[in-house]
């Protein structure tokens, strides 16, 4: 092996050919892009070919690192919205597209909510919300089973608040 090489996992393709639309649906549920999911999972299975995690075990933990590394992304791209804002005007509506802007305006805003949630509340609704038990997002997210529906509904709750703290007033 040469200097600076790194081996590639030999379950990395299996583990890939049968994860890889999963950890996009995941991405792509917190993103809201088809892209920016393709991204995160790229740097997922990049993370998940260095590590040491038993292929048994790789549908969890890549859902849980799709997870926070959407989060990231969300979080850091409401920054990077936040200073192009600041730069200049936003684009011009036309009246004749209002009712898709209103949808995607609506989605905007509750992601950017999830952006302000507590890291692990955040991580707890997504992966909940995802499909995955309370069992597994409380293995995933170490907490106890227990607490989950709780750590959820709380996340659920915050996460109204934020948006209704958030709404313009009409």
């Amino acid at each position: 092996m040469s200097r600076g090489r790194v081996d590639v996992r030999t379950d990395l393709e299996e583990v890939f050919r049968g994860n890889y639309a999963r950890v996009v649906a995941v991405a792509a549920r917190v993103l809201g892009s088809r892209d920016q999911a393709e991204d995160v999972a790229q740097e997922v299975f990049l993370s998940f070919g260095r590590s040491s995690v038993p292929a048994d075990e790789a549908g969890g933990w890549l859902t849980v690192a799709a997870t926070h590394t959407a989060l990231n992304v969300l979080r850091s791209g409401r920054r990077r919205s936040a200073r192009e804002e600041v730069a200049g005007d936003g684009p011009t509506v036309a009246p004749d597209v209002a009712e898709l802007v209103i949808t995607r305006e609506e989605r905007s805003a509750v992601r950017a909510a999830l952006g302000r949630l507590p890291h692990k509340q955040a991580a707890a609704l997504v992966l909940r919300h995802s499909g995955l038990s309370y069992a597994e997002v409380a293995a995933a997210l170490d907490m106890s089973p227990g607490s989950v529906g709780t750590t959820v509904r709380r996340a659920e709750s915050v996460l109204l608040k934020e948006l209704n703290r958030h709404a313009s007033p009409e």
